[in-house]
């Protein structure tokens, strides 16, 4: 499949990148290549080959989720840097305050 100066531009943009006039006549060749090995992969018989998601063989494990430690709300306030009436002090996010 031969790409023509247009498309390769319309890639171009698509992908924001610039290109000179060498660069369009090159991209234009190695794309047209690549999309012609692509083609031929095409042509390949998969019907006998089932759908595959994963081939590694690897399994996610999983585990139920517990509680193992909890602080209490004294432990963590007084591990606090600052606090401000019985609540942790933090930077402001939504300000140039602080």
């Amino acid at each position: 499949m031969k790409l023509s100066r247009e498309e390769v531009l319309k890639i171009a943009e698509l992908a924001r990148i610039q290109l000179s006039d060498d660069e369009v006549e090159k991209f234009a060749t190695e794309l047209s290549t690549i999309l012609d090995y692509v083609e031929q992969l095409n042509e390949v018989d998969t019907d006998a080959v089932p759908p595959t998601s994963q081939v590694t063989g690897l399994e996610n494990r999983m585990r139920e989720d517990e509680v193992t430690y909890q602080f209490s709300r004294e432990d963590m306030l007084e591990s606090a840097i600052e606090t401000a009436e019985d609540h942790l002090k933090v930077k402001a996010v939504f300000s140039d305050e602080n």
